[in-house]
């Protein structure tokens, strides 16, 4: 059996893969897995593969699968060749799994799963790690018989040997050693006839080329295991590394609140899709690509060396952070597409397009245009109490000197230009002895609503100088 060498690079021109089961919808762990399976193929002139693993029959499902695939396009994701569907694979399953039972590498295990629970409890309770007991490796003939006769259906055993041990180097975890007698004969195929992880996946991988597989370190103890039937079948394995699995800010498995969402969930939310991708390459991978890059940048600075071996912590603020970078590279027709589903209904093709321009440099998230949407189009919500004390302060002069200032230039704030807005501001100032922020910030708040937001000039263009002089001008009438 070809093993990966000590201090093995990843092969040139690799061939990887994902392979996600069907059984739910993706999450960021398996998205950061299919994202780095693919940096390393695409980064390295090599191939990225899919495989959906649906054996387990009682939980794939067909919408499960539709979704990853949509799920992969949406980051952006590509394949190369026909996508592998294990539940099609039946025959070279079955072949294989005669040629180890021919072999003497595997045989019938009549054992029910009580029987199997039972022994697991009685091993930890003495103290030992729990493994299959062998109960029916020895067994003959007429004993085999009998037990069919009882009705029990077998599962297909991998007979471990008795003795040796199982070595590989991991790329990211380095050297790894195994113990076969602490492995315990594994299940092949189950009861019902489908074939079981540890050997449809590397069966798969082998008659696909897959020459690297990148995948979640909870994996790590499955891969001796494979290294058997690898060698028992005379297949080339793959070079395997194992990432470091992702945990919340405070090292805790993601929560539902802190990023357990699915990809689906993510971009129905408004995520962009080069937003995710950065965030999740320096989960796990300290590469030296600074600010934000598009996939063939991040693929070209992708390196197996640098996948590090710590929890990888995922941080909604860091995830945010990338957001907005992503928001301000939109171009001014990607930014209106990405935020049409939040926009006023109604709105003209030129008014959607100058109101997405002047407020998509605040946001984040589509969610976070309505609050605009009334700001410019509708009426303001009653001030929070902060905002409500610096209207007081202020004071009704203030803002019927601001009113005053805007209808003079009405005209030419209605352009957008700045000219008018700083000439109504150094009115304002010298009606009223404010400047700076004592000037600007009770101005904003009464036009807006809020403290912080765009630049007021084509803020007011957007919403109109009466709509602005109106507001001004009930502030003006009464103490707020």
């Amino acid at each position: 059996m070809a093993l990966p060498q000590a201090g093995a690079p990843a092969p040139a021109a690799p061939v990887t893969r994902f392979a996600p089961s069907p059984t739910g919808e993706l999450h960021l762990g398996n998205a950061r897995t299919a994202l780095f399976n693919w940096l390393l193929a695409r980064g390295r002139g090599g191939r990225f593969l899919l495989r959906i693993e649906d054996t387990d029959a009682g939980r794939s499902r067909t919408e499960y699968a539709t979704q990853i695939l949509d799920d992969l396009r949406w980051l952006g994701l590509d394949w190369d060749g026909d996508i592998v569907v294990q539940s099609a694979r039946g025959p070279a399953y079955a072949e294989a799994l005669a040629r180890l039972e021919a072999d003497g590498r595997a045989y019938p295990c009549y054992c029910t799963p009580v029987e199997i629970e039972v022994s697991r409890r009685s091993q930890l309770a003495a103290g030992r790690p729990p493994r299959y007991a062998g109960t029916c490796r020895h067994l003959d003939a007429h004993q085999r018989a009998a037990r069919l006769a009882e009705g029990r259906q077998p599962t297909l055993r991998f007979r471990v040997p008795d003795a040796g041990r199982i070595a590989f180097t991991d790329l990211v975890h380095g050297e790894q050693v195994f113990d076969c007698a602490d492995i315990g004969d594994f299940v092949l195929r189950r009861a019902d006839h489908s074939a079981a992880f540890f050997f449809s996946n590397i069966l798969d991988d082998a008659d696909s080329g897959v020459t690297v597989v990148l995948r979640g370190e909870d994996h790590l103890s499955n891969t001796p295991r494979q290294l058997l039937i690898a060698e028992a079948l005379g297949l080339r394995a793959p070079a395997y590394g194992h990432l470091s699995l992702i945990t919340g800010p405070d090292g805790a498995p993601l929560s539902k609140r802190l990023g357990a969402k699915t990809l689906r969930e993510l971009r129905e939310t408004g995520f962009l899709p080069v937003a995710l991708v950065n965030h999740l390459y320096r989960l796990g991978h300290s590469g030296e690509a600074e600010g934000l890059q598009h996939l063939d940048a991040l693929a070209r600075a992708f390196d197996t060396t640098r996948l590090v071996r710590s929890p990888a912590r995922f941080d909604p603020a860091q995830l945010e952070s990338w957001q907005k970078a992503a928001v301000q590279a939109l171009t001014p027709e990607a930014a209106l597409e990405w935020l049409r589903p939040a926009l006023p209904a109604g709105l003209a093709p030129a008014a959607a397009q100058g109101f997405v321009d002047v407020i998509r440099h605040n946001l984040a998230l589509p969610a976070e245009l309505a609050p605009w949407s009334a700001v410019v189009f509708g009426e303001l919500p009653p001030p929070a109490a902060a905002e409500q004390a610096l209207l007081a302060e202020a004071g009704p002069e203030f803002f019927a000197a601001a009113a005053a200032a805007l209808r003079d230039r009405a005209a030419g704030l209605a352009g957008g230009d700045p000219a008018p807005w700083k000439a109504a501001t150094a009115a304002i100032a010298a009606a009223t002895g404010r400047k700076g922020p004592a000037l600007f910030k009770p101005l904003r708040v009464a036009l807006t609503g809020q403290l912080q937001g765009p630049e007021l000039a084509p803020l007011i263009a957007l919403m109109t100088p009466a709509r602005a002089i109106a507001r001004l001008e009930r502030l003006s009438s009464r103490a707020p």
